[in-house]
């Protein structure tokens, strides 16, 4: 049996865009029962030339929305970057679900051998076709940026776990 490329990319994109909410739920929490600035983990930043909490989130939102917004050819929305805090960041990973959810399966399946050519940078451009660019590159650079977020949230004192990133708050 053949996997499509919407099996293959709207839900994996939606379910860990719904574990990093579940994610952010928690560091609500934490910031709320410990009384913590919420600046001190939306502006973290893992090493000094990483970008910051609030950026990762944005990133990875990004990831997933350009992506299949390119593999698919229907517009992306685009988001102003603003989120300031856990709350807008919670709604702009509403609204990339929203929008992976408003896809049709018919405008991603096939697309196996379509070429995408897609920024790489801020003066370059590469192409590879559908699955390659899905695979190896929205893919990676998707779970590149949760990771990262999940890691800053961990470093500072947020009680995270593997199931948390891999299950979020399903049963």
């Amino acid at each position: 049996m053949t996997i499509s490329m919407h099996s293959a990319s709207v839900p994996t994109f939606t379910h860990i865009l719904g574990n990093l909410s579940h994610c952010l739920d928690k560091a609500q929490a934490f910031i709320d029962a410990r009384k913590v600035d919420p600046n001190a983990i939306l502006n973290f930043r893992l090493y000094p030339d990483m970008l910051p909490f609030t950026k990762q989130v944005q990133i990875a939102c990004d990831s997933a929305k350009n992506g299949i917004a390119r593999i698919s050819g229907v517009e992306a929305p685009k988001f102003e970057d603003n989120e300031a805090s856990i709350a807008e960041l919670q709604a702009r990973i509403q609204k990339t679900v929203d929008f992976l959810k408003s896809v049709p399966a018919d405008k991603l399946n096939g697309t196996e051998d379509k070429d995408i050519t897609f920024p790489v940078g801020r003066e370059q451009t590469r192409t590879m076709t559908g699955e390659a660019y899905l695979k190896h590159w929205s893919f990676p650079n998707f779970f590149f940026h949760v990771t990262t977020a999940y890691a800053i949230l961990r470093h500072n004192g947020v009680e995270l776990g593997k199931q948390d990133y891999l299950v979020g708050n399903r049963t």
